[in-house]
């Protein structure tokens, strides 16, 4: 890890002066931007929460897996897009015009009146959503010291606090008295004064922020990445497809995935090459095994446990607590533990929650130990997430920021994506026993995980595009 210490005496590390994230000269930028992170943290928890009775209103239980693979896979898009641009002109232009696609999106799923029509607005918001955190990233390389970093992103955690609190309760509380719609309706109004308090300090610090106008637009690269996110909707949609056809297109559509998302990583991402690439695989793949989980939780402890909605949804509550707790403690283990050794730790870790999600389903354990098991599998994901990002911020050239940073989206994004896809299909031919399957093929992929982290350790020189 790159030292992060001054030294007056050999030998005597002390940790450099340096502001804090709420220094004058940024606190309304970090406030902003730690407002955006809140808002999306909401949508996505009550999302998660509201679904099953979304999907029972809409007569839409068959799409349910297809609702939260659609925003990751469209996602794609809008990081290639939002990265492309801010290296070319800065963060600030992506920034607004992703808000503007989010709100879209939330009104056309708010108002949905078939699942299908829900789904397109999932698209759509989460091409935005997907695209509003690649120039946040870009802001904070440019904007903040080096030393700051680590706990921008730990903040960018803690903002899931409050959200992980109280959204699922809020969320399906909302969905069972009210009406699932203004799940997604009710977060529009607070977007607008939270991207303002952005707009006059980025404008302060414009220079610091612009892009480079030789940086050119890269149609191919776009293009690829449609391709990549249709493949990995054709993962999802496969078990829509009578026997044997679906295994057919399931493995035809990943073959398809492979191929168009390696323009779109560092070289040496697909085998796991030391630093930025394996830095990015192994984001991609514990996002997988996390979020794989975390969307069948609630539905698991509703159908097989007959909890409320808002009851049922508390069960993220304990991960996002953890989450923050365990991202703010890395932050000061800065320069105690490097970002191999926090990877390895988190990865380890999440294998064993993971692996207790499945014995829960397999032996009908109290759901109380459901409870317990997210909260450590929310501690794992919290004190490894941020330094993925400062790992390859670390390692990144300056014009190659906004590529790597969506890069570290864009496979957390697919990660995620074609794990649901991977649940869903598998799920579809193993109906006789509901959840049990799917918590298998994440608790699989957290292991996967634990074999890729010590490849995290950087090798040398940045990451390149793949050309």
């Amino acid at each position: 890890m790159t030292d992060r210490t001054t030294s007056t005496t050999p030998g005597e590390p002390t940790r450099s002066a340096a502001p804090g994230v709420f220094a004058r000269e940024w606190r309304w930028l970090s406030l902003g931007m730690f407002s955006l992170i809140f808002l999306a943290a909401f949508e996505v928890l009550a999302v998660t929460t509201a679904m099953p009775i979304v999907a029972a209103d809409l007569d839409g239980e068959g799409l349910y897996a297809l609702a939260f693979s659609v925003p990751l896979a469209a996602g794609v898009v809008g990081m290639v897009i939002a990265g492309n641009w801010s290296d070319r002109s800065g963060p600030l232009p992506p920034l607004l015009a992703a808000g503007v696609l989010f709100v879209v999106g939330l009104v056309i799923a708010g108002l949905a009146q078939d699942m299908t029509v829900l789904v397109i607005g999932r698209l759509v918001h989460g091409i935005g959503g997907a695209a509003v955190i690649v120039p946040l990233y870009v802001i904070v390389a440019r904007v903040y010291p080096e030393s700051v970093r680590s706990r921008v992103f730990a903040g960018f955690a803690a903002a899931w606090v409050i959200p992980s609190i109280v959204g699922p309760s809020i969320a399906g509380t909302i969905a069972e008295e009210f009406s699932w719609r203004w799940v997604f309706l009710g977060v529009i109004a607070l977007v607008l004064p939270a991207a303002l308090m952005m707009l006059a300090p980025l404008l302060r610090v414009l220079e610091k922020v612009r892009g480079d106008r030789g940086v050119p637009w890269s149609a191919r690269r776009i293009g690829w990445s449609m391709l990549a996110a249709g493949a990995a909707l054709g993962v999802s949609l496969a078990a829509e497809f009578a026997e044997p056809w679906r295994w057919l297109v399931a493995v035809l559509a990943i073959i398809v995935v492979v191929i168009a998302v390696r323009p779109l990583l560092p070289v040496g991402t697909l085998r796991a090459a030391r630093g930025i690439p394996a830095t990015v695989l192994m984001r991609a793949v514990v996002a997988g095994a996390f979020f794989g989980s975390e969307i069948y939780l609630p539905k698991f402890l509703i159908d097989e446990y007959g909890l409320p909605a808002g009851l049922a949804g508390a069960v993220l509550t304990g991960a996002g607590v953890s989450w923050a707790a365990a991202s703010w403690l890395q932050g000061r283990l800065d320069t105690r533990l490097s970002n191999t050794e926090v990877v390895r730790i988190g990865a380890a870790t999440l294998a064993v929650a993971l692996g207790g999600v499945l014995l829960i389903a397999v032996f009908t354990l109290p759901p109380v130990t459901a409870f317990a098991a997210w909260t450590i599998a929310g501690a794992a994901m919290g004190f490894m997430y941020p330094r993925f990002s400062v790992a390859v911020l670390e390692q990144s050239e300056v014009s190659q920021q906004g590529f790597n940073s969506a890069a570290l989206t864009i496979g957390e994004s697919l990660g995620g994506a074609i794990a649901l896809a991977i649940t869903a299909l598998v799920a579809s031919v193993t109906a006789s026993v509901p959840f049990t399957p799917e918590f298998a093929v994440t608790a699989a992929i957290a292991l996967v995980g634990v074999m890729l982290a010590s490849r995290v350790r950087p090798r040398g020189a940045g990451a390149r595009m793949e050309a």
